[in-house]
């Protein structure tokens, strides 16, 4: 019998990276190296209870980018990696283009949505309204700077972002989430992280950024 994923999820520490995709200009072994050591530094002030695993979300193999920083991230600290990518009725190529080396559990966002909102009914319906406020108040913004709105998939992968980390976080009873840079930009996906700061699903502490 296949194990369930979410029983095996369970057992670990998610640790989830989030940061710019394949337009990061920076070289990704330097900033994997600065990445493990801020982890290096959280987990000695704050140990897990558990063995670590690194949770990935769909983003296809690029020679730059968050994509080529989390595999070396896992493989410096000698980590598996669980993939949780949206569900094939959302977005088709999501799941077939990901990267899937290393990789010892994969998930879809409908699992980690469903095992969140048994846990809290209101969780779902509070991001969703917090992800499209935030949406809209950027557009405000794009739009006074002349700028065009952000694309129509923003939607889904903020979501992702933000329901695999409570999911994770609720599932599990702990979460470490790591940033690629200190600065994030408010128009990109990872900028949303702020959603689920301010809606408690996830705590400040439990979040390592890189020093400058």
């Amino acid at each position: 019998m296949t194990p369930d994923p979410l029983t095996t999820l369970a057992a670990y520490h998610p640790v989830v990276i989030e940061g710019m995709g394949g337009y990061d200009p920076r070289d990704p072994a330097v900033v994997a190296g600065q990445i493990a050591a801020a982890l290096q530094r959280h987990w000695a002030n704050r140990p897990v209870s558990k063995p670590r695993l690194v949770i990935i979300q769909g983003d296809p193999l690029e020679p730059r980018g968050i994509s080529a920083i989390t595999p070396r991230v896992a493989e410096h600290f000698g980590l598996g990696r669980a993939l949780v990518c949206l569900d094939e009725a959302i977005a088709p190529y999501h799941a077939r283009d990901a990267d899937r080396n290393n990789v010892v559990l994969e998930l879809r966002y409908s699992q980690l949505a469903e095992t969140l909102r048994v846990r809290d009914p209101q969780a779902i319906d509070r991001l969703e309204a917090a992800v499209a406020a935030g949406i809209e108040a950027r557009n405000q913004k794009r739009e006074a700077l002349g700028k065009p709105p952000l694309k129509h998939w923003f939607r889904d992968f903020a979501l992702l972002q933000e329901v695999t980390k409570a999911a994770s976080r609720a599932h599990c009873g702990e979460i470490t989430v790591a940033h690629t840079a200190r600065e994030i930009s408010e128009f990109s996906v990872t900028g949303f992280y702020t959603v689920g700061l301010e809606l408690g699903l996830v705590g400040e502490d439990e979040l390592v950024r890189p020093q400058a």
